[in-house]
C-alpha cells in the first residue's frame, strides 16, 4: 500500500500506477453536480471560481453533517461517470487528481495521460467506514449548494484505488476485459 500527502509535491503523482492501492492524507475539495454546474457556468461568463484548483484533488463527494463525533457522519464517493463532462473543465483549471466512484468514460484515459492527473476510486456503500478517516471540514464556497457546496476536506489514511494513472491506463477497463474474457 502507497500513501500519498495532498495536496501532491509536484511529480508524486508519476510513481502511481493504475491499479495501486494508496491511503490519502491531507486537504481535498469537494465538488458535485451542483457546484461543477456552478463553475462551467462561470467559466462559460469568462469569471473564476472563488477558490483555487490548481494542483488540488476533487473529491466528488457531499459530506453528512457531523455525527458520531466526527465532522461528518458519513462521506462516500458520488459516480464520477457523471461527472465526465467537467473532467477538462477540471483539468484545465489545473487539478491534478480526482477522487470518486466507478468507471469513467472511454475519453477519460486521453485526458488524465494529457494532464499527468490520476483517478483515485473508492468502493460505494461504505460511507459511514469512510467518514471516519476524516479529520476534519471547513466550507469554502457556495454554501447555498448545501449538500453540495465547495468544502475543505482533511482525509486521514483515507483508501483509495488509482482507477487511470498519469500515462492514461485504466485499471477498471482493464478489470472488465478480464472479466469478460474469463466469461
Amino acid at each position: 500500500m502507497k500513501r500519498l500527502t495532498l495536496p501532491p509535491e509536484p511529480g508524486a503523482l508519476e510513481g502511481l500506477v493504475a491499479g495501486d492501492e494508496v491511503l490519502l492524507t491531507g486537504d481535498v475539495l469537494t465538488l458535485r453536480d451542483a457546484a461543477l454546474a456552478r463553475m462551467e457556468a462561470l467559466a462559460a461568463a469568462g469569471d473564476e471560481p472563488p477558490f483555487d484548483l490548481a494542483g488540488q484533488l476533487v473529491f466528488y463527494a457531499a459530506p453528512t453533517p457531523p455525527g458520531a463525533g466526527r465532522p461528518c457522519a458519513a462521506i462516500g464517493p458520488t459516480t464520477s461517470a457523471r461527472m465526465d463532462r467537467f473532467l477538462p473543465l477540471l483539468l484545465d483549471s489545473g487539478v491534478v487528481a480526482v477522487l470518486g466512484k466507478g468507471p469513467l468514460g472511454e475519453e477519460a484515459g486521453a485526458k488524465h495521460r494529457e494532464h499527468g492527473a490520476i483517478y483515485f476510486t473508492v468502493v460505494g456503500g461504505v460511507a459511514a467506514l469512510l467518514g471516519s478517516r476524516v479529520d476534519g471540514i471547513e466550507m469554502v464556497a457556495w454554501e447555498d449548494l448545501g449538500p453540495e457546496a465547495v468544502r475543505r476536506v482533511s482525509l486521514n489514511d483515507f483508501p483509495a484505488v488509482v482507477a487511470i494513472d498519469s500515462a492514461g491506463r485504466d485499471h477498471l477497463a482493464a478489470q472488465r476485459a478480464l472479466y469478460r474474457r474469463d466469461k
